[in-house]
């Protein structure tokens, strides 16, 4: 049964609901990029699919129409799938449980994809819809956006005539993001020796993090569970011998780690569990407003994979927890409150010789990048450990004459009656990536109201969604 179908406009939620049915994650987007493509061929477009699951959609102008500058709606189709604990359903393979409560849609358990299934959901309205006005429409539909806009970064654009973009991929409405930071993922490896230790097994947890967007939230000062870990794992060696069995945190590199945890081998088991406490109570002071559920436990009676590191790599993986640099590391000097340069530890992970810890990179200066990368390949050569580093993209600089952004604003202002919030933002958008493959790329971001992407919290507001859809449609009648 249909959960949005009595929700206007119609045609919107409904392929919104269509494409929540099927499983979308990154790296799992055959099914929707082929959903696309049956949607055009259903109706006649041009229509492009590449090796990467890329999408372009293209609609050719309506009466009087036909001699206006082409628009282009560009979203992406990949969502960040993440799980509530206890949430049992497989995001590979099944679709999301949708619901409504008020003026909000959720899906229960998960994330809600509304980053950035809406874009698509508007983009194939607006491609269905025979009643609006229009130029020719050329509709880009990414994939991989998530994990480093791999699908942007492959785009072949020969198809596309337009150098106005709408992008629709921003999380607040009212604003119009214009500048946004470029960015690289880090993947660093520390090797790691294992040798047998006599001591009592604990499994330590921190969890309860508040989490969220590691670009768009990572200003809010909120703590990252792996960061946390380092810590407690140091406070505990201080007090009691300690071997680290593994250690282990966050499922997304643009996402700020909710949990993590370790399995350690310890030579007092009481002293280790004080030292845990401790650093409890320090850390719910530290986050008290930012992470208000943060727990730390130590439990005995562990399970073990494989043997405990030996002193040597449990220091060296230790010391990388505590020693990497992790959240904002500048601000803007030109722009009040915007970052400008900042990295997250999204995953860390242990395997039997290794200990992986993959970083997002941002900046909206290329030197304070390359200052990060340098940091990370510094740390990991002396911990006799190794860094590379992919997905680099640009960021995408303020354009100061803009036509579009004109028309936009004026359109705003009628609708609204008050100025939109033109900004940059600190999080990563596929418009610089397009503006380098499309020379004179006037591009202007803009999206209804979504709170808490990329966390199971995730939920999206019906009337702004309402409301965004009446602006897109009429900046697209009066683009004649």
């Amino acid at each position: 049964m249909a959960i949005l179908d009595q929700l206007e406009p119609k045609n919107v939620f409904r392929f919104f609901e269509q494409m929540c049915a099927i499983p979308h994650g990154s790296y799992n987007t055959k099914a929707v990029s082929n959903w696309c493509v049956a949607f055009a061929k259903a109706r006649g477009l041009e229509h492009y699919q590449d090796e990467l699951n890329n999408v372009i959609l293209i609609k050719e102008a309506s009466a009087g129409y036909e001699a206006a500058e082409p628009v282009i709606l560009q979203g992406h189709l990949d969502m960040v799938c993440e799980k509530a604990p206890g949430c049992t359903k497989d995001m590979a393979r099944e679709g999301l449980d949708l619901a409504v409560e008020g003026d909000y849609i959720y899906a229960e358990g998960t994330t809600l994809g509304g980053d950035d299934g809406i874009a698509v959901a508007m983009a194939l309205a607006a491609l269905d819809d025979e009643s609006l006005p229009h130029p020719r429409l050329e509709v880009i539909l990414t994939t991989e956006e998530e994990v480093g806009m791999d699908g942007a970064m492959a785009l072949d654009v020969a198809p596309i005539r337009g150098r106005k973009l709408l992008n629709l991929d921003s999380e607040a409405e009212g604003v119009f993001t214009v500048s946004c930071a470029g960015g690289s993922m880090a993947a660093c490896t520390l090797p790691v020796v294992r040798a047998p230790f006599g001591g009592a097994l604990l499994r330590i947890r921190v969890a309860g993090l508040t989490g969220g967007h590691s670009g768009a939230e990572i200003h809010k000062g909120r703590a990252n569970a792996s960061i946390l870990l380092g810590r407690l794992l140091r406070a505990m060696a201080a007090e009691t011998e300690l071997r680290l069995v593994s250690a282990d945190g966050g499922l997304k590199d643009n996402a700020i780690p909710a949990a993590a945890e370790a399995v350690v081998a310890v030579a007092d088991g009481q002293r280790a569990r004080t030292a845990a406490e401790r650093m409890a109570a320090c850390f719910q002071t530290e986050y008290s407003c930012s992470d208000p559920a943060l727990t730390v436990t130590a439990e005995e009676g562990a399970a073990a994979a494989w043997l405990p590191m030996d002193a040597a790599s449990t220091e060296r993986a230790v010391c990388l927890l505590t020693c990497a640099p992790n959240g904002v590391q500048a601000m803007s000097q030109d722009i009040h409150g915007l970052v400008q340069t900042s990295l997250n530890l999204g995953i860390l992970k242990t395997e039997e010789r290794a200990v992986t810890a993959s970083f997002c990179i941002r900046s909206s200066l290329d030197s304070e990048k390359e200052m990060l990368k340098d940091r990370l390949a510094c740390l990991l050569a002396q911990l006799g450990g190794g860094v590379s580093f992919s997905g680099e993209y640009p960021g995408w600089a303020y354009k100061a004459d803009s036509p579009l952004r004109e028309l936009m604003t004026e359109v705003y202002r009628e609708q609204y009656g008050q100025e939109p919030k033109v900004e940059a933002i600190h999080a990563g958008l596929e418009c610089g990536l397009l503006a380098g493959k499309l020379p004179g790329l006037d591009c202007v971001s803009i999206g209804p109201d979504l709170l808490e992407i990329h966390t199971p919290r995730e939920k999206m507001s019906i009337s702004s969604v309402q409301r965004v859809w009446t602006f897109v449609g009429e900046v697209l009648r009066r683009s004649k």
